[in-house]
């Protein structure tokens, strides 16, 4: 049986917006009135989805079961105030904007929205992604349930009890993707660097990853254990990890990455 999903507003229709979009509609949304100044953004969803230019051109008697901030955090102080007056009622406000606090969304919608924080990664558009959510105080567990379902319908979700832990959760999750894709694409450099060709060095670098990636998401083992089933003792991977793994090389480096983009969320809380 196909789930319904409520009456739904999306602010922003870029590329995660858009991603999840998908994704509600495919599990059976109600109605879906997009809020995309950017013509071209929304165009996909013109058939299955009221797309307008602004809060303004909002039609007058909708009244969604959430509100799904998809914009950029630097917009919000001058986008959020014309969705106020949704946050008199009953309705939610999901945010997937990074770093954003509640406080600084309610500074603008009002101190009774009622807000959940999310950080969705770019796997949602396959409904491969992840999820880690904050909800905020006066969120209703119904509420709550809602958020859950409409983050599940891109993937997995996961809710931490601090604020504060979305922003790690953008460094590594949110980012995730990126550190992924600059693996293939450094792996891809280095074969063609060793004489092979441009077309197999992207074929192999791409289902390297792939695949690797697929072997440890059906493995009850834990990553290390699955990098030492690999490296066989004195044999050529051994070789590379050594290098991989030296005191200033990879594992220190992504906890350097890792901390610059928990750092840079807190400082767009605004």
């Amino acid at each position: 049986m196909t789930e319904t999903l409520p009456d739904l507003l999306l602010i922003g229709c870029g590329k995660m917006g858009g991603a999840m979009l998908s994704g509600w509609l495919e599990r059976g949304l109600s109605r879906a009135v997009v809020v995309e100044p950017h013509e071209p953004a929304a165009a996909a969803f013109a058939s299955r989805a009221t797309i307008v230019p602004d809060a303004a051109s909002i039609p007058v008697e909708f009244q969604p079961a959430a509100v799904i901030l998809a914009i950029k955090p630097q917009e919000a102080p001058t986008t959020l105030p014309a969705f106020a007056r949704f946050a008199t009622g009953d309705t939610l406000f999901v945010s997937i904007m990074a770093g954003r606090s509640v406080a600084s969304m309610r500074a603008a919608l009002g101190d009774g929205a009622a807000v959940v924080r999310a950080m969705p990664n770019t796997p949602a558009a396959v409904r491969q992604g992840f999820t880690a959510a904050f909800a905020a105080d006066g969120v209703t567990p119904a509420q709550k349930a809602l958020a859950d379902a409409l983050l599940r319908a891109v993937g997995e979700v996961a809710w931490v009890d601090q604020e504060d832990q979305i922003n790690p959760v953008t460094a590594v999750s949110g980012g995730g993707p990126a550190y992924v894709f600059l693996l293939a694409e450094v792996m891809e450099k280095a074969a063609i660097e060793q004489g092979l060709s441009p077309a197999l060095a992207r074929q192999m670098a791409r289902a390297t990853v792939a695949g690797s990636g697929a072997l440890l998401a059906a493995s009850t083992q834990d990553a290390a254990d699955l990098r030492k089933a690999v490296t066989s003792p004195k044999g050529t991977t051994e070789r590379a990890l050594n290098v991989l793994m030296g005191p200033d090389a990879w594992p220190a480096l992504m906890s350097k990455a890792i901390q610059a983009a928990t750092d840079r969320a807190r400082e767009l809380a605004g």
